[in-house]
């Protein structure tokens, strides 16, 4: 599903009307419990949530003009997805999460490297949502991401 859009409240306004209340509670609980630094913006057809770069200036190594991807947000197809870097660059970050997500969810985890897929929207467990977002500030990703992906 690919939604063309220059803001977040535009890239909603363009949703399903099926989607568009679940979606944009999905976006106000990630503002209210990312660590601040972390700025909303639209990222590759997304709403993203990066670390400009008046905090990071050497940016996305893959296009420095960039600022750095941490998270995003879409509404796809056939589920909603968000796409964790965080998830992806940290494994106790990631084992925690497999751990938590059962006593959020009874539906059973639809998951890749980043992304976390729900079909069903009134079952995305916002409270653990809320949690995951609390749980790297934008030093830690920084950290993260130049030990992990940054091309020496």
């Amino acid at each position: 599903m690919q939604v063309k859009a220059e803001n977040p409240e535009e890239y909603i306004a363009q949703l399903p009307e099926d989607r568009k209340a679940i979606f944009q509670n999905l976006r106000e609980n990630i503002i209210a419990n990312l660590p601040p630094g972390f700025k909303e913006e639209m990222s590759y057809g997304m709403i993203g949530y990066v670390v400009p770069h008046s905090i990071y200036p050497s940016g996305y190594h893959c296009d420095s003009k960039l600022p750095l991807p941490f998270l995003a947000i879409a509404s796809q197809k056939n589920f909603i997805a968000i796409y964790h870097m965080g998830i992806y660059a940290d494994e106790n970050l990631y084992n925690w999460f497999l751990k938590e997500y059962p006593k959020h969810s009874n539906q059973k985890l639809d998951m890749g490297k980043s992304c976390i897929r729900f079909k069903k929207m009134e079952h995305i467990p916002m409270h653990l949502l809320a949690d995951l977002m609390k749980k790297m500030t934008v030093e830690q990703w920084i950290n993260l991401y130049e030990t992990k992906f940054k091309r020496k």
